[in-house]
């Protein structure tokens, strides 16, 4: 009781954010004399770039402003895409080791129906220290069991959970199985087993899939009619539009086998697939170009997987994958714990430019890469006329660390770049300057 009592007490006191959402654009804002990346299309050195209705309305080296625009001048700082996370638990997390903060898990292992969109806290204190670092949209995805839910691309401004929704759903998430056996160090399960076990859940896998095609046919077969067998089932009514290849399932798989096993299942199946996490993926590059299986790559800031590999074996991974045609996209970790620093993304993507991937396509693979993978470049992901305003202004390079958002507009609308680190960054300053250790 008294272990109760200390949670509730820390829940009331843990705040939400304090920055205000923005209300939508009122009048054409027109950024000039700046350098334009546009990632579909090059960059101009000295340009201006005019959005109005939260759309760009037009890109060139100069525009003469509207009467009634909002005029600023960039002074030679950057304009970039707003920065895209493929593959997060932002909104549905706050503190990681604090489970009543945590949304990201639904009972049970198979939950297909599960829209991550109605968990997502557009109060979350880590939104504001995200998108202070250009990152503006994410894709929030659930994450337990076999089949985790369904995700949903959240813009990193609005009052409630519907007004953040870019697009719902993105796709399916199914956590492969792992086709290792005595992968767990430790394990004390014998090989008969763990093999009866992985078979198990493989076998799963392919029932769950053809029992929604046929639930999808029968559903057909009766339009007017609510079904008596085998009877309204949310799992399945889930599943249908992904069993028939309509939409894609994001397949969570890092080892070579894993990356084969779900590979082939798809050919067989007949569905569309992304593999998430991809460690091995360069591995498979031929089978992976051949099925045209785009890759969303987890995390180039981490260690190799095996002892034998190169100390720098992760870093050049997303530049082997785009020697050998392979479609991929950079993210950070989908996990809990790596929530918080969903802001480093950029430095992700500049680590493999360090590593042998062009400085254009680095930018490309947070941005237009991801947005094509996730079927929303129409709207997002590149500056081009008659796309969403969602960009930032930086004061350099976007993928340096010296760098400093000083602007940033979702669909138009001026965002607060205020949150917890310049406040604390402030405190402390004020500190330091008053106790004299600083000027």
């Amino acid at each position: 009781m008294k272990g109760l009592l200390i949670l509730l007490i820390f829940l009331v006191a843990l705040p939400g954010s304090d920055q205000i959402p923005a209300p939508d654009q009122t009048r054409p804002i027109l950024l000039y004399n700046g350098v334009i990346h546009t990632v579909s299309a090059g960059t101009i050195e000295n340009g201006a770039i005019l959005f109005e209705n939260g759309k760009i309305t037009r890109i060139a080296e100069k525009i003469a402003a509207p009467a009634d625009a909002e005029s600023i001048d960039l002074m030679g700082k950057h304009v970039y895409p707003g920065f895209i996370s493929a593959v997060t638990s932002l909104g549905l997390v706050e503190i990681s080791a604090v489970k009543a903060t945590a949304d990201f898990a639904e009972t049970g292992s198979i939950n297909p129906n599960l829209r991550a969109n109605v968990g997502y806290n557009p109060d979350s204190e880590i939104i504001p220290v995200t998108r202070s670092n250009g990152v503006l949209l994410a894709n929030v995805t659930p994450s337990s069991g076999l089949l985790s839910g369904q995700s949903s691309l959240m813009m990193l401004d609005g009052w409630t959970w519907e007004s953040a929704t870019l697009e719902h759903s993105t796709g399916l998430h199914l956590n492969w199985p792992s086709m290792s056996l005595n992968y767990a160090f430790d394990s004390k399960i014998p090989v008969e087993k763990q093999t009866e076990k992985r078979s198990k859940k493989l076998t799963e896998i392919d029932e769950l899939f053809d029992m929604a095609r046929s639930y999808g046919l029968l559903k057909k077969a009766n339009p007017e009619t609510r079904l008596n067998f085998p009877g309204v089932d949310l799992r399945l009514e889930a599943i249908v539009p992904f069993a028939e290849g309509k939409k894609p399932i994001f397949i969570h798989a890092q080892e070579k086998r894993q990356i084969e096993a779900a590979l082939f299942w798809s050919v067989r199946q007949k569905v569309k697939i992304i593999i998430v996490g991809g460690r091995d993926a360069w591995r498979v590059t031929a089978l992976l170009k051949k099925y045209k299986i785009p890759v969303i790559f987890e995390s180039v800031l981490s260690l190799p997987q095996r002892r034998f590999e190169d100390y720098d074996q992760i870093y050049k991974i997303p530049a082997l994958l785009d020697r050998d045609g392979v479609t991929f996209c950079i993210t950070t970790s989908g996990s809990a714990f790596e929530t918080a620093h969903l802001r480093n993304l950029p430095y992700h993507a500049a680590m493999a430019a360090a590593f042998g991937l062009s400085k254009e396509t680095a930018l490309r693979s947070i941005t237009l890469s991801t947005a094509e993978i996730l079927g929303v470049a129409d709207r997002v992901g590149s500056l081009d006329e008659g796309k969403d305003a969602t960009l930032f202004v930086s004061t350099g390079d976007a993928l340096e660390t010296s760098s400093q958002v000083r602007l940033a507009f979702i669909q138009g609308r001026k965002i607060d770049l205020s949150d917890r680190h310049k406040i604390l960054y402030k405190k402390y300053q004020e500190k330091y300057r008053q106790l004299k250790l600083i000027d």
